[in-house]
């Protein structure tokens, strides 16, 4: 698996709720979920604060709170680098995150109101057409199989629910998301889109047992693969 350094090239932050610190913390913590990040992939702190506009002292206290939560592992000469999970570690994971996010999507079958499905119809239609482009932007497509995923733990209208998710997706995010980067033929045929419909399916019929059961194959496909690719290290 390559380390290369990444010399964050995002948009300064926008004026937004919360503390300075939060913010970063917040921003750097979607790009570990979304996989922006990888495993292996270095992180120039300098580069960071400079690319968001703010000093170092937010980036750091950013980077402390997520080495905290084990996204992040800072190494000998305060090096920052994103984890690189053994395949132990990622099945133990999954297995995690199958009982957590199914619990989450069974409560969004049982609660979602009228505009979190609505919500979710969108982020699902998004991903759908995302897999049937002609030539599929995956780094996009990433984007968006996180944005429906999200969409769907919001509907459990549980903010610890989704408090709880949030950090399993912290150390997931870069490693579930090599499913679909880079690969349009796993994009394209991978399942994931299926998998999304029947999740939508069940939310509007209220059917709360075929959620848990729709997301436990979405994650389940996905991990399959990433294990078969012999990516991670045993």
């Amino acid at each position: 698996m390559t380390s290369p350094r990444i010399d964050a090239a995002a948009p300064p932050l926008d004026e937004g709720a919360g503390t300075l610190a939060e913010r970063v913390y917040r921003r750097l913590a979607q790009r570990l979920m979304s996989g922006a990040l990888a495993p292996g992939d270095r992180l120039s702190l300098r580069a960071t604060a400079e690319s968001l506009g703010v000093s170092m002292m937010p980036v750091r206290g950013a980077v402390s709170r997520l080495a905290a939560e084990k996204a992040l592992i800072v190494e000998p000469k305060r090096a920052v680098a994103v984890p690189v999970m053994s395949a132990a570690q990622f099945r133990d994971l999954t297995r995690t995150r199958i009982a957590v996010e199914g619990a989450a999507a069974a409560m969004a079958a049982e609660s979602a109101d009228p505009r979190a499905i609505r919500e979710l119809a969108a982020s699902e239609a998004a991903f759908r057409a995302a897999t049937r482009a002609r030539a599929p932007d995956t780094i996009a497509a990433v984007g968006l199989n996180q944005a429906f995923h999200f969409a769907l733990y919001r509907a459990s209208a549980s903010s610890e629910m989704l408090s709880i998710v949030e950090r399993l997706w912290l150390r997931a995010g870069p490693v579930i998301n090599l499913d679909l980067r880079g690969n349009t033929g796993r994009l394209r045929f991978g399942g994931a889109a299926r998998h999304h419909a029947a999740i939508l399916a069940a939310v509007r019929e209220r059917d709360a047992k075929a959620a848990r059961a729709a997301l436990a194959a979405d994650i389940e496909g996905a991990a399959d693969y990433i294990l078969s690719q012999g990516r991670l290290p045993d």
